[in-house]
């Protein structure tokens, strides 16, 4: 009888269920946004190397006094 009843509620217990449905569904994600990344990659290293090499032109610009619209010199 008590081996019936441990039986049953084992059956019944669907706790480990609803975990193993979130594992799978973290699983999924991670797979997509992985892919995600991995189809960007490419444009996302052209884009950075953009900025990286305007910053370096406008920090030679402004370094060397080159700048095509100098700030104002601070008034007293």
């Amino acid at each position: 009888m008590i081996k019936r009843d441990l039986f049953k509620s084992f059956v019944n217990d669907e706790s480990g269920a609803t975990a193993i449905e979130y594992g799978l569904i973290a699983a999924l994600v991670s797979v997509a946004a992985i892919g995600a990344l991995g189809l960007m990659g490419d444009s996302l290293v052209s884009i950075f190397g953009t900025v990286e090499s305007e910053l370096s032109t406008a920090a030679s610009s402004a370094t060397s006094g080159g700048g095509s619209n100098p700030a104002p010199a601070p008034s007293e």
